[in-house]
């Protein structure tokens, strides 16, 4: 290996923020830490919510599925319009309709009302999280200022989900469910009013037209299949509506690259994905997040009904990792400085799966919540480092014109690896007679997938000549692409 004569900056050298600067992340990460909140915090309410509005069982999973529909199905057409039309626009838009949205399934009164403020509040977050991500990386420079605000970003959206879970419970049990959609409310509530004045304004300095085929057939495919596999996981694979959308969705994501190979301005540029920093930076990311979700899931069966933990025990394990996750999050873009993107990104994929394989051992002894705690923490900290590394690989070197395309596909990994884990995981552990089996089955499965995946994105990023950057130049990725 021939040796790096362009070492990557020391972290001494990292520039510090201005106020503004810091006004501009804060609100930025306050909006992603706010959509990240929602996709947990209503979880452990879903029973006394069904109760109070008369849903029945098989519906309460609507309360999920009507947010994570539009909220993934929506990301790459939303990206892609904020690019040609505004992002502060849009962003500013999703922040109104998120809150407003938030406070009708507040005070709901039956289960439309409440299922249509959470399908809007999955819409609002399609336009907030990828025009978020597009100001933050236009904001903020290449290099070790971007690097430190991804690392907040990062944090605060793996926190959010953390957090979620802890917090849902205790407003759950004070002030009722209501209060788990009342403070999603409170959040656009703060950050809306500050946002104006602050996040700049950004597009593309062309005005194509946007493509309205690959907007249908890539919304289209992506709402088919995140509704086919959130479904699948209360259902099963067997159902005639989870085959058929399953099936549509994934011809219409066929006939969507068909669409774009032939359009002058695609809504996703083709050469864009050949790139190897994209391409395989995704893959990490869809990794890394769908078997975390999934990770949690389980190890929220097994804590309560194996180990007979109460729902605030359990919460207090997660807020360990939730603890350590924030901690991570700032030493996260001095690891990249040292060691670069490329080799956090693969380093922290074979930490989460090593770590996950040490989960192995669980079993029906008290001390097993010891090494649950310590492992799914340690865990939680790989999956920062991942969460941090892949969104710089994807985006760096993508000019800003492009920057929509690039993070509306990070985001859109995010959302569609948090919602198909459970259900192509999750099914393991709940539908065996014996939840310790179908647990150890499911961390075995997650293991192999995530030691895969570090070798495959390992092998998918490698570099001749010089080594990979901390933040790879457009230049360098450039050359990458070209080899």
């Amino acid at each position: 290996m021939a040796i790096d004569t362009n070492p990557a900056p020391s972290p001494l050298d990292t520039p510090r923020l201005s106020t503004r600067d810091r006004l501009v992340l804060f609100v930025l990460c306050a909006a992603q830490f706010m959509v990240a909140l929602d996709f947990s915090v209503l979880n452990v309410a879903l029973p006394v919510l069904g109760a109070d509005l008369g849903m029945s069982q098989w519906a309460l999973q609507w309360a999920v599925t009507a947010f994570a529909l539009p909220s993934g199905g929506f990301l790459l057409l939303f990206g892609r319009i904020g690019d040609l039309y505004g992002r502060r626009r849009l962003f500013l838009t999703g922040l109104a309709l998120f809150g407003a949205a938030s406070l009708l399934a507040t005070f709901a009164w039956d289960p439309a009302s409440f299922l249509t403020g959470r399908v809007l509040q999955g819409i609002g977050a399609a336009a907030i999280v990828p025009t978020g991500m597009s100001l933050l990386t236009t904001t903020f420079a290449e290099g070790p200022a971007r690097d430190r605000a991804l690392g907040i970003s990062g944090t605060l959206l793996s926190l959010g989900f953390t957090v979620g879970m802890v917090a849902g419970g205790v407003l759950t049990d004070v002030l009722g469910w209501r209060s788990t959609m009342g403070v999603l409310a409170l959040f656009a509530l703060i950050v809306l009013p500050l946002a104006p004045g602050l996040l700049p304004e950004s597009r593309t300095p062309e005005r194509p037209r946007l493509d309205v085929p690959g907007a249908v057939t890539v919304t289209g495919g992506l709402l088919s299949v995140i509704y086919a596999l959130s479904t699948a996981a209360d259902r099963g694979f067997g159902h005639v509506d989870v085959i058929a959308t399953l099936v549509a969705g994934l011809v219409l994501l066929i006939v969507f690259v068909l669409v774009e190979s032939r359009t002058e301005a695609p809504l996703v540029s083709l050469p864009m994905l050949r790139r190897r920093t994209v391409a395989w930076g995704n893959v990490g990311g869809l990794v890394t997040f769908s078997m975390m979700s999934t990770l949690v899931f389980v190890l929220t069966l097994y804590f309560e009904e194996t180990l007979g933990l109460s729902a605030f025990r359990t919460g207090l394990v997660f807020g360990v990792a939730g603890v350590l996750s924030a901690v991570a999050g700032a030493y996260a873009p001095k690891v990249i400085g040292r060691f670069g993107a490329r080799r956090t990104l693969v380093g922290s994929l074979a930490g989460q799966g090593v770590l996950t394989g040490a989960l192995l051992g669980l079993g029906t002894h008290v001390w097993s919540v010891w090494l649950a705690t310590a492992a799914v923490s340690l865990a939680c900290v790989c999956h920062l480092g991942v969460i941090v590394a892949y969104g710089l690989t994807v985006t760096s070197g993508v000019p800003d014109a492009e920057q929509g395309l690039a993070t509306g596909l990070v985001t859109s990994t995010q959302q569609v690896g948090i919602t198909i884990g459970i259900p192509l995981l999750g099914v393991l552990a709940t539908t065996t007679s014996d939840l310790l089996t179908g647990l150890h089955t499911v961390l075995a499965v997650e293991t192999t997938i995530v030691l895969a995946a570090a070798v495959l994105v390992a092998l998918g990023l490698r570099c001749r000549g010089t080594d990979a950057e901390a933040v790879p130049g457009a230049a360098e990725v450039e050359a990458l692409d070209a080899r």
